[in-house]
């Protein structure tokens, strides 16, 4: 039975068989899907530092977005890249896929890492997105989730995709 349905996200609650043969209602959430991407110049990325609402902090991330219907995951992370950070890429590399929080939503989010950047100038970000874009030290990365400075889990496993 679905609960609410919205511009990109529908809930429905139903009843399931668990491969033990137990019956349970649970609650599922279709978000469809969505990209992130890692940026890199040399020894460098690019982070954006975005504020969330559902937790009323800015946190760092890399660039990310909701796939379009009809669009391919590559495509989606072309147009997020220069949306969200006012650059483009020549060179797209898919680093797979992951459930993000498969305990409650099917959402997939592709990964992918950008090279051979370049500034776009014909580009807008969308107006409800408080974003600053941060030049940071891939040597970095490894500290700042260690410490708590990268806190998003889409972003640290692109991180461990493209490094590990």
């Amino acid at each position: 039975m679905e609960i609410y349905r919205g511009k990109r996200l529908t809930v429905e609650k139903r009843e399931i068989t668990l491969p033990n043969g137990k019956r349970k209602e649970r609650v599922v959430v279709h978000p469809g899907g969505a990209v992130a991407i890692l940026p890199v110049e040399g020894d460098d990325c690019y982070l954006i530092r975005q504020y969330r609402y559902a937790v009323d902090d800015y946190i760092f991330e890399a660039p990310a977005g909701t796939i379009d219907e009809g669009e391919e995951p590559h495509e989606t992370a072309r147009r997020e890249l220069i949306e969200e950070t006012g650059m483009k890429a020549e060179v797209f590399t898919p680093k797979g896929w992951i459930y993000p929080s498969p305990g409650y939503t099917d959402e997939r989010i592709w990964l992918y890492i950008a090279e051979r950047l370049s500034p776009c100038h014909d580009y807008d970000m969308d107006e409800d997105e408080v974003i600053e874009v941060v030049r940071t030290p891939l040597r970095d990365l490894a500290a700042m989730i260690a410490d708590g400075r990268i806190v998003d889990a889409k972003t640290i496993c692109l991180i461990c995709r493209c490094f590990l």
